[in-house]
């Protein structure tokens, strides 16, 4: 059997599973070539509840760009109390932020998409190469119904840009969902969601969600919603 039909076969008997299930298939098939990537908003806190009761040593890592609000630290720090686990950071390459904003600006992402992808690059895919080093897959809080960039996302799916597999065990999960787990576990969480942030990024390009608009409406506001992914999850 060719490996492409091996994960078709895979991926599509998985989708009928549950998160925890999911979970548990990762962390058997895997071990500690599995790696959860945090950003430490609401569905990533969520994984790692549900991911340290099934591997007390699960490795998380997060990409620390520089530019996170004081609150996205606060629960870092509040995760690794409760859950006594370590938190793999990876920071950007100083010499390429220093020559970015030397040439562009602090404030570049403003002004273009090109430039924000640039900043999005360098703060973040670069790190996340280097963060997926030597893993077999890496597991992601992604959900459908947050972004339109997302809605076709499977619960495991092969990335050809890292080569290897890529769990999204919440990828059927509403909002509400997520915040029932979070209240009935007590995990730790972000307190900007308490102030209208659905979704939490770097503390530039982030702002707090106005009524009626949707859920990743607070991130990159001053671009249009297909254009809205940094990098780390767009399809090669």
């Amino acid at each position: 059997m060719t490996t492409d039909v091996r994960q078709l076969i895979t991926t599509a008997a998985l989708e009928s599973q549950s998160a925890q299930e999911i979970i548990a298939w990762a962390v058997k098939e895997f071990g500690q070539g599995l790696a959860l990537a945090s950003s430490f908003g609401a569905e990533d806190v969520v994984l790692i509840d549900l991911l340290i009761q099934r591997n007390p040593q699960a490795r998380i890592f997060t990409l620390d760009t520089g530019r996170l609000n004081q609150e996205t630290y606060e629960v870092m720090d509040n995760i690794r109390e409760k859950y006594h686990c370590t938190i793999e950071t990876y920071f950007p390459e100083a010499h390429r932020v220093e020559q970015m904003v030397r040439e562009q600006g602090f404030n570049l992402f403003y002004h273009s998409i090109e430039n924000r992808k640039l900043c999005c690059g360098i703060r973040k895919v670069e790190p996340l190469g280097r963060a997926l080093t030597g893993l077999k897959a890496w597991m992601t809080g992604l959900r459908r119904d947050q972004v339109v960039t997302r809605a076709a996302v499977k619960k495991v799916e092969w990335d050809d840009a890292h080569a290897m597999y890529k769990i999204n065990p919440l990828v059927d999960w509403t909002w509400e969902h997520v915040w029932d787990y979070i209240k009935a576990h007590q995990v730790p969480y972000n307190a900007l969601h308490d102030q209208g942030y659905p979704s939490i990024g770097c503390e530039p390009c982030t702002r707090a969600v106005k009524p009626g608009e949707d859920f990743r409406a607070g991130r990159w506001w001053w671009e249009r919603p297909e254009q809205k992914e940094c990098g780390l999850h767009v399809k090669h």
